[in-house]
């Protein structure tokens, strides 16, 4: 009978022991796991690349209890080192949680809005002046009107919080300012006077005036494939101007590539006049 409870007590020592050793080795584990959250985990980058300071805190925090529940592992305090795995892992969550994808999103959305309100305006001012200069021509004082009211827009929905709304608006009045601004110089003194220290200098000019009408004209019909009978031919001749203009400079042939994209362009304003934007000239 004795020996059968000795040998009972054993078999509970023994369980008692590897109960133990799992438990020990069930937090060694979840040591490792949550030092992989705070250190390289995609919840550790999210707030690294937030730049809320709060989250970055937060993941600090976290840090400093995680290097606490080590040190209460190494001293065989495993319920200790547990407890304190729990409160870091909190921590990070709370860090994650105020560095929310949305509102990092947001932030640069609104930076982003406001650094082109400032170049809109500062276009439509010299839009403005340009008109004037001009004689205040119809064509350009609606241009004018059209770009104020676009930025109005913007301005309105970016205030109610609507700055995905407002971004379109705010985009469609400095390609219009832009656009505008570069129709009422072309051909005047001001435009005659630029020199160029090479044909392919000035074949990088002109292929960035046929990139700006493009995104305007991208603008103006937004996602319709339908764009009617009248654009549609104007549109496939700006194209293949275009592809011309691109094959002419390769072969070295830069005049002809420059007029090629003065005539695709040209092709590109017809379009966006026929879209209802006022560009002087």
């Amino acid at each position: 009978m004795k020996h059968r409870l000795l040998l009972a007590c054993c078999a509970l020592v023994v369980a008692a022991s590897l109960a133990q050793a799992q438990d020990r080795a069930q937090v060694e584990r979840r040591l490792k796991s949550v030092a992989t959250l705070i250190e390289s985990s995609s919840a550790a980058r999210q707030i690294e690349s937030s730049g809320v300071a709060l989250a970055r805190e937060k993941r600090d925090n976290a840090r400093l209890i995680h290097r606490e529940a080590a040190a209460a592992f190494k001293a065989g305090d495993e319920t200790a080192a547990s407890r304190l795995l729990e409160q870091a892992t909190n921590e990070m969550m709370d860090g994650v949680r105020l560095a929310k994808p949305e509102q990092v999103v947001g932030e640069k959305e609104r930076r982003d809005f406001d650094a082109r309100m400032d170049s809109a305006r500062a276009l439509l001012t010299a839009q403005q002046r340009i008109t004037a200069e001009k004689g205040n021509q119809p064509e350009a004082r609606e241009a004018t009107l059209r770009i104020e009211q676009s930025i109005a827009q913007a301005e309105k929905l970016a205030a109610a919080g609507q700055v995905a709304q407002a971004r379109p608006l705010l985009d469609r009045a400095y390609l219009s300012a832009r656009v505008s601004i570069e129709q009422m110089r072309r051909g005047d003194t001001l435009v005659r006077s630029l020199t160029f220290s090479s044909k392919r200098e000035e074949y990088a000019y002109e292929i960035d005036r046929n990139d700006t009408h493009r995104m305007m004209v991208d603008l103006v019909l937004g996602e319709r494939r339908d764009v009617g009978p009248m654009v549609k031919p104007l549109l496939e001749r700006a194209v293949l101007l275009r592809r011309d203009a691109e094959a002419q400079a390769q072969r070295g042939e830069h005049d002809a590539a420059i007029r090629s994209l003065e005539d695709s362009t040209r092709e590109l304003v017809r379009v966006i006049r026929a879209g209802g934007i006022y560009i002087p000239g």
